[in-house]
């Protein structure tokens, strides 16, 4: 099928629910994907941060393919060997202690939400389950972390909410104790980068002072890792570069590599909470997944990480004076553009000459394969500089 063929057939019986581009994908290897009519283009989205080391990693691919060939789901029946390598993975690199596998970063925050509740009911009483988000958040599309997510725009036409939620100003300290004061709480849950918020990286001093609020009122520190985790910012996990430690945190969308994993990491104390039957998942740890996932983790390492800061600033460095770009925001390879002309008509000229780029509210975002070669990565933004060029040219 040609590229209108596919997008015709997408559109007569696929659900409306996304504005796509007009780009038909149907093969890649790392940084460079192709269409189905063979036009080439420099992944600089990677699916929403989710293929960590872009299209069809060969070491990822002999994982995945090797287990599908072994055996593709068990259920949580019983257990299965790539699970539990992950588990130990995500564990050792942590220090937390326990993980639970689901299928998506919604999910993953759906029990850290079940974690804090029972945590409030357990520690406080059952009239603590009031958990303290921020505004401009995101967690998720499901009702309930549709409700702990601080942006109006998505409670629209999904009404009524699940009660037990309420939003703190970012970085104002002062408005999250007033929440806490005003209502029988269990948590705050934030991220340290707001993603679909504009990549809007949080002040260490804020990140730090929730940490002590939640200590001092012993309410669970909650960090939504979605995102931001599996290398995305230069550090395995985001809060890394907070010098904080969360009680429990959730993953999904780059730990496995383009395969559907989600996981929500606890402490002790919050383990302890969950007993059999108390959560559970039909593909949660299947192995398939977790064999990608413990591809992608297990690579990870300093010298990797060292790469996805390099590479970051790399962009930070070719963008710096760029006339129309106003402001450059986030961390590691989660990054924000705020321009003076249109991010949509950018990303509409970007297409145009080969390169995938996205949006975060008004802003253009870039997240790009950890390992994205830097011939590649230039040759990337010499056209996103070109682009905006263009379009500062005809704004004018």
């Amino acid at each position: 099928m040609n590229s209108h063929e596919i997008m015709e057939l997408d559109g007569k019986y696929a659900a409306n629910t996304y504005a796509r581009f007009p780009v038909a994908l149907v093969e890649g290897m790392g940084s460079e994907l192709y269409d189905a009519d063979g036009k080439r283009y420099i992944d600089m989205g990677t699916g929403i941060g989710v293929s960590a080391f872009g299209a069809c990693d060969p070491e990822w691919q002999i994982a995945v393919t090797e287990q599908a060939a072994k055996l593709q789901h068990t259920s949580n029946l019983y257990y299965n060997e790539p699970s539990a390598k992950l588990a130990e993975i995500i564990c050792k690199g942590t220090g937390m202690s326990r993980v639970f596998f689901c299928n998506s970063g919604a999910e993953a925050n759906e029990c850290a939400i079940k974690a804090a509740r029972k945590y409030g009911e357990v520690t406080h009483g059952a009239e603590h389950y009031t958990i303290i988000n921020l505004k401009n958040s995101f967690h998720g599309r499901t009702i309930t972390t549709l409700s702990a997510t601080g942006q109006d725009v998505f409670h629209k036409d999904f009404c009524p909410m699940t009660p037990g939620f309420v939003f703190a100003d970012a970085n104002d300290l002062s408005s999250v104790e007033a929440l806490i004061a005003e209502h029988k709480c269990c948590a705050i849950m934030i991220e340290v980068v707001q993603g679909e918020g504009g990549v809007i990286a949080l002040d260490a001093d804020f990140v730090k002072g929730c940490e002590k609020l939640c200590r001092d009122h012993d309410l669970l520190f909650v960090i939504d890792e979605v995102q931001t985790g599996n290398g995305r910012t230069g550090e395995l996990y985001a809060y890394m570069n907070f010098g904080v430690k969360p009680d429990v945190f959730s993953t999904a969308k780059g730990i496995a590599g383009g395969l559907p994993m989600g996981a929500t990491v606890m402490n002790e104390k919050v383990a302890a909470l969950f007993t059999p039957g108390s959560n559970g998942s039909t593909f949660g740890a299947n192995p398939v997944c977790a064999a990608g996932a413990v591809s992608i983790l297990s690579r990870l390492d300093r010298a990797m990480l060292d790469g996805v800061k390099e590479r970051g600033s790399y962009i930070r460095e070719r963008l710096a004076d760029v006339k129309g770009v106003k402001s450059i925001s986030g961390l590691g390879l989660m990054i924000g553009i705020e321009l003076e002309c249109d991010a949509g008509a950018v990303i509409t000229r970007l297409i145009e000459k080969g390169v995938l780029a996205l949006k975060a509210k008004t802003k253009l975002r870039l997240l790009p394969p950890l390992n994205i070669p830097m011939d590649i990565l230039a040759e990337a933004m010499d056209k996103i500089v070109l682009a905006i060029g263009e379009e500062m040219s005809k704004a004018q």
